[in-house]
């Protein structure tokens, strides 16, 4: 099989992997802000929960497929590695930047939430 072709698989499945752990994990992890955020909306901030988790899924699995090109050959082992790596390094720092962009709206639409949380009569 060409070298290109095994390059192209292992690119996918790497960064495939990738996307559905760091999904799964913010998917996990970022009901309980929701839950605050919507002031215990339980239906709605799955709901949102459900719809961030879709959109993390078409940007990250997109652009992987979009730059999935491999211009220059690859003449041995050794430059596959080292076109893979910037790749999947890559697709890792735009996983990375969009789960610190995740943190920063949950935290923004908590310290909001908070601010704007409607006065209970026991209170």
């Amino acid at each position: 099989m060409n070298q290109v072709i095994i390059a192209y698989v292992l690119y996918l499945i790497i960064t495939t992997i990738l996307t559905i752990w760091v999904a799964k994990t913010l998917f996990r992890n970022g009901k309980i802000f929701l839950y605050d955020i919507f002031h215990g909306n339980k239906e709605l901030a799955d709901s949102v929960n459900n719809l961030l988790l879709v959109g993390f899924y078409l940007i990250n699995i997109g652009y992987a497929v979009y730059t999935l090109q491999i211009t220059s050959g690859i003449g041995n082992a050794q430059d596959m590695f080292e076109k893979l790596s910037l790749k999947i390094g890559l697709i890792i720092l735009i996983l990375g930047f969009m789960h610190f962009m995740n943190l920063y709206i949950f935290f923004t639409l908590r310290k909001r939430a908070i601010l704007h949380k409607p006065i209970s009569k026991a209170d």
